[in-house]
């Protein structure tokens, strides 16, 4: 078909899903006739419109009205939004692809463990921004080593004196240096790692494709739940605020919606199925 290709690979190794699991991180990904992946242009270019058209009206939005409140105070509740984003994420795929483990075949769970490696891994870049950030902090305020922990270390090699305080105060202006350029770094490093895992909900897909189309009205509805709560960013008309808001799940619903009877009608991919059913 058009615009369409499977890909397949080698067929999934003998032994149990704890074993498919680590033998993923040993050798090259690929996908087995068991875990089937269909590249969809027509789904990836809708997601992509509807990426870029949520984009626009948001916007549209800010620069047409007045923020309801102050610039600082609107930054902070996006980057509540995204830690809850990824919060979400986190929980949702967690049990996603728990309940695709346990309720699938043996077999498929073999296949299902070998493709966990990228979902983790991009879990493990997101927890690792924060991580950074605070080991930083922690650094510049001296609670993870201090001066005179330097000196008393440094005191016991070459003796108490000008030469264990001198090495003391070069190790700990570096140290000092060091921890201010990796926050630095890190605090776009951690932005970007996040709308990231967001917009790829987590890598799921590489375990199975319907999982992002399961989890995706979960994040949106989650983040409508929380904007109604918090309150508009923006004074602009009932009418137009509650399309706007309403917009964004009512959409993604319908793309999740219309991308499962795609794969279903036109590559015959269905939860019974993708669970060896």
């Amino acid at each position: 078909m058009s615009g369409t290709r499977a890909v397949f690979g080698s067929r999934s190794q003998p032994g149990g899903a704890v074993k498919a699991f680590f033998r993923s991180w040993t050798v090259e990904f690929e996908y087995s006739p068991m875990a089937e992946h269909v590249e969809d242009r027509l789904v990836t270019w809708a997601q992509r419109g509807r990426t870029v058209l949520g984009l626009v009206a948001a916007l549209w939005l800010i620069v047409a009205y007045p923020l309801s409140s102050g610039g600082e105070e609107f930054v902070l509740g996006k980057l509540v939004e995204l830690a809850l984003a990824c919060a979400v994420l986190a929980v949702g795929s967690l049990v996603g692809v728990t309940a695709f483990l346990v309720a699938s075949t043996p077999g498929r769970r073999r296949d299902f463990a070998e493709r966990l490696r990228r979902p983790l891994s991009a879990a493990l870049l997101l927890v690792s921004g924060p991580l950074v950030m605070w080991l930083s902090f922690t650094t510049l305020k001296g609670e993870l080593i201090s001066g005179g922990d330097l000196k008393g270390f440094f005191s016991a090699i070459t003796g108490p004196g000008f030469i264990s305080s001198a090495l003391a105060f070069i190790v700990l202006a570096v140290g000092w240096i060091a921890a201010v350029i990796v926050l630095i770094c890190s605090v776009p490093y951690t932005l970007v790692s996040c709308y990231a895992c967001v917009f790829t909900c987590l890598r799921v897909a590489d375990v199975h494709q319907l999982l992002p189309a399961l989890l995706s009205p979960l994040l949106v509805w989650s983040l409508f739940a929380f904007q109604v709560l918090s309150g508009p960013d923006v004074a602009a008309p009932p009418e137009v605020l509650y399309s706007f808001m309403l917009g964004g799940p009512l959409s993604v619903t319908a793309l999740s919606v219309w991308e499962v009877r795609r794969l279903r009608s036109h590559h015959g991919i269905t939860l019974r199925s993708a669970l060896g059913r």
